[in-house]
């Protein structure tokens, strides 16, 4: 299974939008700041992720999800 997560920085000001095959390790990875990208909004929650079968879908959702309509589909329904 392939999964596109959405972290939240507990402050509720900055958004993560990701892909893993694994989403504790994966978010266990930015908390502990070995993601550069996201070392400096930590700590962060898992808001919501979904699962696909196929990785060219889940990735097509994340590219979606990084778009501003994605973004704002994201803060309205997810």
């Amino acid at each position: 299974m392939h999964f596109v997560y959405v972290l939240e920085s507990e402050s509720g000001r900055h958004f993560y939008v990701g892909l893993t095959e694994d989403v504790e390790r994966r978010l266990a990875k930015h908390n502990s700041g070995s993601v550069p990208h996201t070392a400096k909004f930590r700590p962060w929650v898992l808001r919501t992720f979904i699962a696909f079968n196929e990785r060219q879908r889940a990735a097509e959702f994340e590219k979606y999800l990084k778009s501003g309509s994605g973004r704002a589909f994201a803060r309205k329904r997810l």
